[in-house]
């Protein structure tokens, strides 16, 4: 009866947290560390990309005029470079390519702390309660992600597959 309580417990405490990210710690190419809990409030994308990455590089516009849009109220964007090189490139890059939202070097030792990356890009948005809101595998642009944040309430989760 016991072990039944305690399966019964665990079970609860897990869907309760469905929806909801670790809080997850990113260092930017600059050293600064960014929290999810540091953007409550807020809504949070987070996006993972390549510099080698064609449809990535078409996305960056999209992304630099989502964030310089709306950072300073309630959107904000976050790039994780996945299997690049150095920090220095990764920082030449975002130079070249005008990225004025926070950078991260990732592996897929950090995407596990945000969620699966199976296709670059890949995005997950989080709502301000820090609730995944939607994920998107392949290109999404201002529009969408706009959409979404307006039309999705708290508590509602989707996913999103671009072809």
């Amino acid at each position: 009866m016991l072990g039944r309580c305690v399966i019964s417990a665990l079970l609860i405490l897990s869907c309760l947290s469905i929806g909801r990210a670790a809080d997850f710690v990113l260092e930017d190419i600059h050293g600064k560390p960014h929290c999810l809990s540091d953007y409550r409030g807020k809504w949070v994308l987070v996006n993972f990309w390549a510099t080698w990455c064609s449809p990535c590089l078409r996305e960056i516009p999209e992304l630099v005029s989502l964030h310089n849009a709306n950072k300073d109220r309630d959107l904000l964007v976050i790039g994780i470079a996945m299997q690049s090189e150095t920090r220095d490139k990764v920082s030449d890059f975002a130079k070249a390519h005008g990225i004025s939202y926070p950078v991260a070097l990732g592996d897929f030792k950090i995407s596990e702390q945000v969620g699966a990356v199976d296709v670059l890009p890949s995005s997950y948005l989080y709502n301000p309660k820090g609730e995944q809101a939607s994920y998107q595998a392949g290109v999404v642009t201002r529009t969408d992600i706009e959409a979404t944040s307006l039309i999705r309430n708290s508590t509602s989760r989707v996913r999103v597959v671009a072809y």
